[in-house]
């Protein structure tokens, strides 16, 4: 298939432009961090028919009048507020940055998560492995970490995870009900809030989550909680111990934005496990974002940063991927995409496969 992306033609004077702003990238990120933190970005939004002064914004907030000036000065590059007769106003970019959901949630991952750990990126592309998990602690991957992280750090990271599988779920229920399963496997189920949703959504169907010691510790918590013991299960194993089978004779495989956090070789034999695992009539359902099926450049652009913290932060050796990888990975499994449904959420692409 083409592989064509991208393009070169800009001006040298914007495209050296856009060079120093790569440069400066990690300094800015903090300012625009610091305006929303602060109150300032919420107290223009608040102001934003007549404006404010610099003054006027230090005394509202109980700063110094210095440390709004250099911050908005800052935020006028960032095209995050503009001034006009030296009162400041919050442009549309500083409004996504101050309420936007999704920018909040990409803005603290990046923080809480990535920033200083990023600083080892080159080691962990030299090295192989997630050199930037050390800023946490000595782990092989932040999957066994993630129950012992700091707790900042964990709300961040599932804020992060969650938001984009939330919007995904109700979408996707439709697809995988279609075939009536009674018996349904989720494989890196987490804290459990698919089975959970999938359990409240039918009560035919029963679930049962595959992942790490530490995380079915959460997902028991959850399920718990939630009075549904007598309909999901849980199965601590090691999931890239590609000698230990999945638990066999289930309906359909459910794996959402698990994938990408492995190797293709990992990839593989997970898919092969999954192939093994369901009945003759079986479907494995793989919920996934890839960076070439983005309908917007700002989705595909935080794909490839989102790559960059699996390089760093979380493995050292997955990506968000290609969907002709992961096609390529389904095939060579022994399995068939029988149905390929985009635009899903907020960026994922659903392939329902079964037994080729």
């Amino acid at each position: 298939m083409d592989y064509n992306y991208g393009k070169d033609d800009k001006s040298a004077l914007q495209a050296k432009y856009d060079a120093q702003k790569i440069a400066f990238a990690p300094i800015m990120f903090h300012a625009a961090k610091a305006l929303r933190d602060l109150g300032i970005l919420k107290y223009l939004l608040k102001k934003r028919r007549k404006g404010c002064t610099i003054e006027e914004v230090a005394e509202a907030l109980d700063l110094s009048v210095y440390g709004v000036k250099v911050l908005l000065e800052a935020g006028i590059s960032l095209e995050m507020v503009y001034a006009v007769d030296h009162k400041y106003f919050i442009t549309k970019t500083g409004y996504f940055v101050e309420s936007d959901e999704l920018t909040r949630v990409n803005m603290d991952f990046t923080q809480d998560v990535n920033y200083r750990g990023m600083e080892s990126l080159q080691d962990s592309i030299t090295k192989g492995k997630p050199e930037g998990l050390k800023e946490f602690g000595s782990w092989p991957t932040v999957y066994e970490a993630l129950a012992e992280l700091p707790e900042k750090v964990r709300e961040s990271w599932f804020a992060f995870d969650h938001y984009y599988s939330d919007y995904a779920f109700p979408e996707v229920l439709p697809f995988i009900f279609e075939s009536k399963p009674k018996k349904i496997l989720d494989v890196g189920g987490n804290t459990g809030k698919f089975s959970i949703f999938c359990a409240k959504n039918n009560p035919d169907v029963k679930m049962t989550i595959l992942d790490l010691p530490g995380q079915v510790n959460d997902a028991n918590k959850n399920i718990e909680k939630e009075n549904l013991s007598d309909r999901i299960n849980t199965h601590a194993l090691n999931l890239l111990d590609n000698s230990i089978p999945f638990p066999k004779g289930h309906d359909a495989v459910w794996m959402s934005q698990f994938l990408d956090c492995f190797s293709q070789e990992q990839i593989l034999g997970l898919l092969n496990r999954s192939n093994e695992a369901i009945d003759e009539n079986g479907r494995v359902f793989i919920l996934e974002t890839y960076w070439d099926l983005q309908q917007f450049p700002a989705s595909t652009y935080s794909l490839h940063a989102t790559s960059l913290y699996f390089t760093a932060i979380a493995n050292g050796n997955s990506q968000m991927y290609h969907s002709e990888d992961m096609r390529k990975l389904v095939e060579k499994a022994g399995l068939l995409i029988e149905k390929e449904i985009e635009n899903i959420g907020v960026s994922h692409t659903l392939f329902v496969c079964k037994k080729a």
